[in-house]
């Protein structure tokens, strides 16, 4: 049977991917305090309620017997959909997979795998010739450059460093980067710097109509925005644990 065919009969393929996800930090494992706090942002920003996926971040907790179901209920009944778990010790990690979530390791965790895949890569470049390195260090360091508009439906992404759009990002579009972005026209999509956890990137347009903002999981939606920094030039920035957007310039 030929390449072809056997393509043709495929039903799935699985590929990797850098969906944007939000992260529900709890530094409360009450369900009804945390009931209580989502009403509240329910009132205050209720197109954000919109079956929107969030991950459970239970780090900060020290719960071996986390209610974990009731609390993806009070997301559930506030339009949030629990996905996924990250962090807890062994009875967290399986009650959600018995409630058919994900599970993740702590930020802390993973960050040492990465920091030990990054010496391991290191050890292994100072082996490699001078020509080898150098042209390594240069993927690394890669900036993206699109022209044209990216149109609704459409991603753009830079996943080793900059993306720089000559042109507009339109509604329903989006843009992400490991590092920061640049968009020299109005930026109406969803526009995601710093995607591998980068803080120090940033994101700058020339006319800011975002539909969400996010530097290193942190984001903003539209709603969130000051109004009076819509149809301008901006700069987005993460600084004392938020994002900060000002006028660019």
């Amino acid at each position: 049977m030929s390449l072809n065919a056997d393509s043709a009969n495929m039903a799935f393929t699985f590929k990797g991917g850098m969906l944007p996800m939000t992260v529900m930090e709890l530094s409360s494992a009450d369900p009804e305090h945390i009931r209580r706090q989502l009403a509240g942002k329910l009132s205050q920003s209720p197109a954000f309620f919109q079956h929107t996926p969030v991950v459970l971040s239970v780090e900060k907790l020290d719960e071996p017997h986390l209610a974990l179901e009731r609390i993806c209920a009070v997301c559930r009944d506030h339009k949030l959909l629990p996905v996924a778990v990250r962090g807890g010790s062994e009875p967290v990690r399986q009650s959600a997979w018995a409630l058919g979530l994900g599970w993740f390791a702590p930020v802390e965790e993973t960050r040492a795998r990465a920091l030990e895949s990054v010496s391991k890569e290191e050890t292994s470049k100072n082996n490699a010739s001078d020509d080898e390195r150098i042209e390594a260090q240069a993927k690394s360091a890669a900036t993206r450059l699109y022209r044209g508009t990216v149109r609704s439906g459409q991603q753009v992404s830079a996943s080793d460093g900059d993306l720089i759009v000559i042109g507009a990002v339109n509604a329903g579009a989006e843009v992400l980067a490991a590092g920061s972005i640049h968009i020299y026209g109005a930026l109406r999509g969803r526009a995601l710097a710093g995607i591998h956890g980068n803080t120090q990137a940033g994101i700058y347009c020339r006319e800011l109509e975002a539909e969400l903002l996010s530097v290193a999981g942190n984001y903003k939606r539209l709603e969130d925005v000051d109004p009076r920094l819509l149809g301008r030039t901006a700069e987005v920035h993460f600084i004392k644990e938020q994002l900060e957007i000002k006028p660019l310039g």
